[in-house]
C-alpha cells in the first residue's frame, strides 16, 4: 500500500514534525522506512518477531510502524505512561524480541526503568541480551544519540541497513499476507491485566480506508495528529489513514501541547484535526487562540469520551471545522465501530453515532444472550467486520 501511494504521490508531503522540523515527501518517507526496515533485518528481526516501541509521538515511531510492516514483524505498542511493573508484564506477555525506546517523558526515565526490569542489559553487548524472565528479548534500540550499555543507538541500527540488500527486503515484504498479525495493542480491562489485541494488515488498512473515507480525506488534506500514536486513534486512524488517502501526517509535538497544536494548525495549514474533547477544549481556551489562523480546518474526529454539544459547536463556529465528526470504537475492532459522516447537525453528531455503510454489521443484545434489544434500551454492542481483531 505504501509503495503504491509513493507511485501516485511521490513529491507530495507525507510527514511533517512541527516540533523537530523533520519533513518528508512520500518518496523520502518510503526510502527512510526501507532503511529502517533493512536495519531491523540486519539486527536479526525475523518475520513474525515482536518489536515493542516505547515512545511518544516521534518521527521514528511512524518509521517503525511502516518498517515493521514491510518486514513481516509485529509492532507492539507500549504506553508511554507505563511504570516498571507494566513494562515487565508487556515484555513478558507479548514475547517481545526487540524494544525501541526514547530517553525521557515527563518524570519517566525509560532507560533507567528498563534497566530496573532487565538488570542483565547493562552488562550485555548490543544484540546479545540473555535474560531468563524475557527469553525472547535480544535487541534494545535507543532513539536519542547516546544510549546505555547493551543498547544499539537508532543511528547504529539504521546504519546497518547496508548489510541487507533492497532485494532481500523485497523478498521479505513479498512473504507478508493480508491476514498476518502486524500490530499488538494492549487494551486495559477493569478486572485484570491489559489484553493484547492482535491486529492484522487487513484490519488496519480497512480501518484506515473507511475512517479516511468518512471524513473525505484526499491528497490535498493535511491532518494534524496530537493524539498519542500508541493508541489506534493516532497510529491507525491517523498515520495509516493519511497514507491510505495520500494526505500529509502533521505531528505538532512529541506529546500533546495546546499551543504547539495551534501553531501546527496555522503554520502547516492543516485541513483536519483529531483529538479527545479535552484537547479541543484546551485549544479553544488557550489565551493565544485568537492569534492563530486556523481557517484552513474543515474536518476531523472528536472521540475517546462523550463529546459535549457545546464543544462541538465551538469547534465548528470558532475553529471553522464545519465537517468535524464523532467516532466510537474499541481497540479490539481496530477502534472504528461507528462514525458520522460530516452531514448531520452538530446536535445529532454529539448525541448519536451510526454504523458506516458497508463497513460492518452491528447490533445490541441483552448481555449474556443473543436477544436483540429494542431501540432506546441499553444493551451489549456486538460488531462484525473486516476490522475486528484476529484474537487476543
Amino acid at each position: 500500500m505504501l509503495d503504491r501511494q509513493v507511485e501516485r504521490f511521490s513529491d507530495r508531503e507525507a510527514l511533517v514534525h512541527n516540533e523537530t522540523g523533520a519533513r518528508y515527501t512520500y518518496t523520502e518517507f518510503r526510502n527512510e522506512v526501507e532503511r529502517v526496515a533493512r536495519g531491523l533485518m540486519a539486527l536479526g528481526v525475523q518475520r513474525g518477531h515482536h518489536v515493542g516501541i516505547w515512545a511518544t509521538n516521534y518521527t521514528e515511531w511512524v518509521l517503525t510502524q511502516f518498517a515493521t510492516a514491510k518486514i513481516g514483524s509485529v509492532m507492539v505498542n507500549v504506553n508511554p505512561a507505563y511504570r516498571t511493573h507494566e513494562l515487565a508484564y508487556l515484555l513478558e506477555q507479548s514475547e517481545a524480541n526487540a524494544l525501541i525506546l526514547i530517553g525521557r517523558f515527563r518524570n519517566s526515565d525509560y532507560a533507567a526503568m528498563l534497566n530496573e526490569v532487565v538488570p542483565d542489559l547493562k552488562d550485555s553487548n548490543p544484540g546479545e541480551l540473555s535474560n531468563s524472565r524475557f527469553p525472547y528479548l535480544r535487541d534494545v534500540v535507543y532513539i536519542p544519540p547516546f544510549g546505555d550499555s547493551g543498547m544499539w543507538s537508532w543511528a547504529e541500527m539504521v546504519g546497518r541497513h547496508t548489510e541487507v540488500s533492497p532485494e532481500q527486503l523485497a523478498a521479505r515484504q513479498a512473504e507478508c499476507q493480508p491476514d498476518d498479525p502486524v500490530n499488538i495493542q494492549y487494551t486495559s480491562g477493569t478486572t485484570g491485566n491489559p489484553k493484547g489485541a492482535m491486529l492484522t494488515h487487513h484490519n488496519l488498512v480497512s480501518n484506515a480506508v473507511f475512517v479516511g473515507d468518512c471524513i473525505e480525506l484526499t491528497e490535498h488534506d493535511r491532518l494534524c495528529i496530537p493524539v498519542p500514536f500508541y493508541h489506534c486513534f493516532g497510529c491507525v486512524m491517523g498515520n495509516l489513514g493519511c497514507i491510505t488517502h495520500g494526505s500529509a501526517i502533521i505531528i505538532p509535538a512529541e506529546h500533546f501541547d495546546p499551543l504547539k497544536t495551534l501553531q501546527a494548525l496555522d503554520r502547516e495549514r492543516c485541513t483536519a484535526l483529531y483529538g479527545v474533547p479535552t484537547m479541543f477544549i484546551a485549544q479553544l481556551d488557550h489565551p493565544q487562540f485568537d492569534s492563530f489562523d486556523v481557517s484552513s480546518l474543515r474536518t476531523g474526529i472528536m472521540a475517546g469520551s462523550p463529546c459535549p454539544i457545546e464543544v462541538m459547536r465551538q469547534v465548528i463556529d470558532r475553529m471553522g471545522a464545519h465537517q468535524m465528526t464523532i467516532a466510537y470504537g474499541q481497540t479490539a475492532a481496530t477502534l472504528h465501530t461507528a462514525h458520522h459522516t460530516p452531514d448531520p447537525s452538530p446536535n445529532y453528531r454529539a448525541h448519536s453515532e451510526r454504523s458506516s455503510a458497508g463497513v460492518l454489521t452491528a447490533r445490541q443484545v441483552l448481555p449474556g444472550t443473543n436477544l436483540e434489544v429494542n431501540p432506546g434500551v441499553q444493551g451489549e454492542l456486538q460488531a462484525r467486520s473486516s476490522m475486528v481483531m484476529r484474537s487476543y
